[in-house]
C-alpha cells in the first residue's frame, strides 16, 4: 500500500470512529473474544496486528488525524463565522465587491483602499479613502452586509473630505502612511513592503496594485485600490 492509499485507509477509519478503541473493537470477532475471554487482551491483539479484519492503524495515527481533521473542521467554522458577508443576498455591485474581498483583507493576502464620493445624512457631499482591512477589524461590517448602514468616510479614516465646510483630514492607519504633502497628489505608502499606492485616477496606482471603479446604485462614485504585498514573512 503506497503512502496516499495509507492516509485515504487512516481517513475513512478516523471519520468511521469517534475513539481509537471503537475502532479495536470493530476488529474483534465472536470467536475471538470465545477463546481470549478478555477484550482488553483482544483489542491489544488487534492494535500489534496480530488479529483483525481489516487494516492495522496504529494509535498514534489515529489520533493525531482525529486531531488534524478536527482542528480543520474548527478552523472552517471560525472563518465562516468571522465572514460577516456570508450567506447575504447582496444585489448591488459595491456590496458583492466588498464580500469578494472580505476574507483576503482579514487574512492580510490582500490590503483594499477604498474611495466612496457620495452625500451623508445631512445632505453634505464627503469623500475619503478607507482601509478596508483596519475597518473590518475595528467594526462590525454586518450593518454594511444587511443594508442597515451605508458604509462612509469619516473623520478618522486615511482621508476624509467634508465639501460643504471645506474639512480636510489626514490619518495613517496600521496599515498605510498617508503623504499628504506630495505636491502630485495624494500618496499612501504601504507599511509592510513600503510600496507607494497612487490614487491619482491619471496615474498608475503602483507595484502591485490595481485600480477598480466600481458601478454602484448606492453611491455617487466609488473606487477600490487592491494592493497585494509582496514581502517574504
Amino acid at each position: 500500500m503506497d503512502q496516499d492509499e495509507a492516509s485515504t485507509t487512516v481517513d475513512n477509519i478516523v471519520t468511521q470512529f469517534n475513539t481509537y478503541e471503537d475502532f479495536l473493537d470493530s476488529q474483534i470477532t465472536t470467536l475471538d473474544l470465545y477463546y481470549l475471554e478478555d477484550e482488553g487482551l483482544a483489542r491489544q491483539l488487534v492494535e500489534l496486528g496480530y488479529r483483525g479484519t481489516g487494516e492495522v492503524v496504529r494509535r498514534e495515527d489515529f489520533e493525531a488525524r482525529k486531531a488534524a481533521i478536527e482542528i480543520a473542521r474548527l478552523a472552517e467554522r471560525t472563518q465562516k463565522k468571522t465572514l460577516t458577508s456570508a450567506g447575504k443576498d447582496l444585489h448591488d455591485n459595491f456590496l458583492k465587491a466588498l464580500a469578494v474581498r472580505e476574507e483576503d483583507n482579514r487574512s492580510g493576502k490582500v490590503s483594499s483602499v477604498i474611495f466612496i464620493r457620495d452625500r451623508n445624512s445631512h445632505g453634505q457631499e464627503v469623500s475619503g479613502y478607507i482601509d478596508y482591512a483596519h475597518r473590518l477589524k475595528t467594526e462590525d461590517f454586518e450593518v454594511y452586509f444587511s443594508g442597515k448602514k451605508r458604509l462612509l468616510p469619516r473623520p478618522t479614516d486615511m482621508s476624509f473630505y467634508n465639501w460643504d465646510s471645506h474639512i480636510a483630514v489626514w490619518n495613517s492607519t496600521p496599515n498605510y502612511q498617508v503623504i499628504a504633502d506630495n505636491p502630485e497628489g495624494l500618496l499612501f505608502k504601504y507599511k509592510r513592503d513600503r510600496k507607494i499606492l497612487n490614487v491619482d485616477p491619471k496615474a498608475q496606482p503602483g507595484d502591485n496594485s490595481t485600480r477598480s471603479p466600481i458601478l454602484t446604485e448606492l453611491y455617487t462614485q466609488v473606487v477600490i485600490f487592491d494592493h497585494i504585498s509582496r514581502r517574504k514573512t
